[in-house]
């Protein structure tokens, strides 16, 4: 089903139009059911949006809107962390990664302190970065740090593709990335949450498409609805998905038809099959979570990082009093923790919630 809103023909303008977004505001306040709810958005960029636009302080009394595992950065358990780490301080080895990873702390390090060291970590913006940077350099090993969901992993697995292709025997990739269907079902049978309904990932969703959230609604009876990043995107999501409620309905609908198809990007998950196969994957705050990860297949097992160099990793610690898990969850929001703002800063990081662009401690901390 596609969305109760047409976009037609509008300006980009009409995305933060007040007039529409009063509109909106207005439908969902018709549509909210009396006993309340709760709708749970599961992308980190949707949780910077929302506290950016003030969106949670617009929703009606007993409708509540709760963060859950959407950044990347976030879920990423420590013992990967770790991993991560411990390539770095192999010799030979230049790390390359995402700017959002430098700052995350492992168990007893982070690649900023490893940087600081005097390892070799580079800062890149795609993965193909990463593969430019073996071929100027043949005289090292870099490995590429893959993090991500959908959005990132067909990249990733591209550059795998060409790194054969081209015989580059010093590139290399640790593979973290997941896949977001998974998680969603941990959270909806997690029994400490009641979740009434899902705003779902643009971005991911322009890979997937639609058919990975059907179980949602017909085995869990859950909506969800696939919006956009701007403000009457996001209200227009949250008014399809109370309209469902009031109607008895449980669809997956699209709020977000400029970006999303219903049957994704076909080229891009074809690039992800045929370089990754799904494997049981380890969350932060959500466990081992089976089939939500990716590892490299046996044809492209030359290039696995873990493979090639073997690093000995040392035993991973939890930060103590950090409640980043519980954020993810969606069991507590981020000034509940009580390292929040005390201890945990933007400058002072304890969690990856609060270090990530798309973490929800740094958007409380920001916004609230």
């Amino acid at each position: 089903m596609t969305s109760a809103f047409p976009e037609g023909g509008r300006a980009f303008d009409a995305f933060k139009d007040p007039v529409i977004a009063r509109g909106l505001r207005e439908a969902i306040e018709a549509w909210a059911p009396a006993e309340g709810a709760t709708l749970m958005e599961v992308c980190g960029t949707h949780t910077m949006a929302i506290a950016r636009n003030g969106i949670r302080e617009l929703m009606p009394e007993g409708l509540e809107l709760a963060s859950g595992p959407g950044c990347p950065v976030c879920v990423t358990a420590n013992q990967d962390i770790d991993r991560i780490i411990a390539l770095a301080r192999i010799p030979e080895v230049t790390l390359a990664t995402f700017g959002d990873m430098l700052r995350v702390p492992g168990s007893r390090s982070s690649l900023l302190a490893e940087q600081a060291a005097g390892h070799s970590v580079e800062v890149v913006y795609s993965p193909l970065d990463a593969l430019n940077l073996a071929a100027k350099r043949p005289d090292r090993q870099v490995v590429f740090v893959g993090v991500g969901f959908e959005t990132t992993t067909p990249l990733t697995a591209m550059t795998i593709k060409r790194a054969k292709e081209e015989g580059l025997r010093n590139f290399s990739v640790i593979v973290a990335h997941k896949n977001m269907p998974g998680a969603l079902e941990a959270i909806v049978k997690d029994p400490q949450l009641k979740i009434d309904g899902l705003i779902l990932p643009g971005h991911v969703s322009t890979i997937i498409g639609m058919e990975p959230y059907r179980f949602l609604a017909e085995r869990y009876h859950i909506p969800g609805v696939i919006t956009g990043f701007e403000p009457v995107d996001i209200l227009q999501g949250i008014a399809m998905l109370v309209r469902q409620l009031s109607e008895g309905r449980a669809d997956i609908e699209i709020a977000y038809a400029r970006g999303v198809r219903e049957e994704g990007n076909p080229v891009a998950m074809e690039a992800i099959d045929e370089v990754f196969e799904a494997c049981d994957s380890l969350w932060r705050g959500l466990g081992l979570i089976p089939g939500s990860g990716y590892r490299i297949r046996e044809a492209y097992d030359e290039f696995d990082a873990l493979k090639r160099f073997r690093p000995e990793v040392e035993p991973s610690l939890e930060p103590s009093g950090c409640r980043c898990g519980d954020v993810l969850r969606g069991i507590i929001s981020p000034d509940q923790c009580p390292l929040f703002r005390k201890v945990c800063t933007p400058e002072n990081p304890i969690g990856p919630c609060m270090v990530s662009s798309e973490g929800s401690c740094a958007a409380y901390y920001r916004y609230y």
